[in-house]
């Protein structure tokens, strides 16, 4: 191997790391189990019995999440994962490799990486069965963001607002269609009451209405037969529960789905690039920042969160308010409010690491986010075991508020173990294997002292 090599496949010194980053990262990773701990755990419409009851301490945990977190801890983790593919290109375009150009190189390396996550991802969907991972979605979307990434920052930019609008547009479509079957549906009915002979064409709108019914609005009998195949002990049986759903998310409705994460990667390395993650702005903006994200962003959310506890009870009255309005235009409200939410927590974040304040707890994020990998896959593992029926079974067992106090626990032991961890080892586990698939070569696991 060439000097040249050797310097290519060198790990980041932990002072080369940019701190921010990597903490930023950690708390992204960190809040994005609490959106996620409901999917592993709770049943279809779990939330009905709370979410329109404020005597209760379950609607306002929700209402808590729902306003300060839903959305923006993936937005976050989405936007360093843009930043990524602008520091992992860099680094790796100043190694030419002997005969092979060093840009080549370094795009030959970074699709092997992607496709290594996109692989990491199906086995985290279809074989430790998380129906909600992200892995593979991040490796096709990032394979995408890649070409983007010398665009200058205000062209980044612009894919917020621009997805912002198409994916309302998309959306309004879908939500349109189902709601063509359901007034089909209804028609269907009518035409039933009064005795009529049903048409081919009547009928096949029984049965178009069935199967969007099925796959988005579960009954409370489908949902009882859904929490069985959960709750059995034998992994086959609760596999047939998701694979499915996740296969057709990750192919017929994968056209959909790379929208929103590849605007905020494009976003992630305009912020890169105008310095505002790496902690480079004066403390004044980073404050003005903060004061707007959340005097705009919590108005937003909270007029959004109450508008869905008067109008969206249950899945039977979100049908009925579908039914009178072709157009959702709340709908709008949530990615404006969402990205001016992440940019004030990002502020809030950056200033308390400019100020040097709980710098202890910083660093245990830090690390956190160093091994982001593998700390979300323990998110995995960790949940499946608790809530599965092949595993503790506790699928459905626990009350909302319950889930967490095992969030907490897991928290804890992220941000114990991880420091200890990166003090004997250069990576996180899951990082040292996706990085030896990269470069194809075995990497050197153990610091250095």
């Amino acid at each position: 191997m060439t000097q040249r090599e050797t310097a290519d496949h060198r790990p980041v010194s932990q002072g080369d790391r940019i701190q921010t980053i990597d903490i930023l990262r950690g708390v992204a990773l960190l809040g994005i189990l609490l959106m996620n701990i409901p999917g592993f755990a709770m049943p279809d419409n779990f939330d009905e019995v709370f979410r329109n009851d404020p005597t209760t301490i379950n609607f306002w945990l929700n209402a808590g999440i729902t306003i300060l977190f839903e959305g923006k801890m993936r937005a976050m983790f989405s936007l360093i994962f843009g930043v990524g593919i602008l520091l992992f290109m860099a680094r790796k375009e100043k190694a030419a490799t002997g005969r092979v150009p060093a840009g080549n190189r370094a795009i030959g390396l970074f699709f092997r990486r992607m496709g290594w996550l996109v692989l990491f991802g199906l086995l985290d969907s279809h074989v430790l069965l998380w129906f909600g991972d992200i892995l593979y979605f991040y490796g096709v979307v990032g394979m995408i963001a890649f070409w983007f990434r010398n665009l200058k920052p205000s062209l980044l930019a612009l894919g917020v607002p621009l997805v912002a609008i198409i994916g309302f547009v998309l959306m309004t479509l879908f939500f349109q269609n189902i709601r063509d079957k359901r007034l089909a549906y209804l028609a269907v009915q009518t035409a039933q009451q009064q005795g009529r002979t049903l048409t081919a064409t009547q009928q096949q709108a029984i049965k178009d209405w069935q199967a969007a019914a099925n796959e988005f609005f579960p009954n409370k009998v489908q949902a009882a037969e859904h929490t069985r195949l959960m709750k059995s002990n034998n992994y086959f049986v609760v596999a047939s529960r998701y694979r499915q759903e996740v296969w057709d998310l990750q192919t017929k409705h994968l056209p959909l789905m790379i929208w929103d994460s590849l605007a905020l990667m494009l976003l992630g390395m305009a912020l890169y690039k105008w310095g505002f993650v790496t902690g480079q702005w004066s403390r004044r903006r980073y404050w003005q920042t903060l004061l707007i994200g959340y005097g705009l962003g919590l108005s937003l959310v909270t007029y959004s969160f109450y508008f869905g506890y008067q109008h969206f009870p249950t899945s039977e009255a979100f049908l009925a308010y579908l039914e009178e309005h072709p157009i959702q235009w709340t709908r709008l409200i949530y990615p404006f409010q969402r990205m001016l939410l992440v940019m004030a927590h990002a502020s809030l974040i950056i200033l308390l690491i400019k100020s040097k304040v709980v710098q202890g707890l910083l660093n245990r994020i830090g690390a956190v986010g160093q091994m982001a990998f593998t700390n979300y896959v323990m998110h995995t593992l960790i949940c499946t075991f608790v809530f599965f029926g092949y595993g503790l079974n506790q699928y459905g067992e626990w009350q909302f508020y319950q889930l967490y106090f095992l969030v907490a626990a897991i928290w804890l032991l992220q941000l114990i173990v991880s420091p200890i961890w990166l003090r004997y080892f250069q990576y996180g586990p899951l990082e040292w294997v996706w990085r030896s698939l990269t470069y194809w070569q075995r990497q050197p696991m153990h610091r250095q002292v």
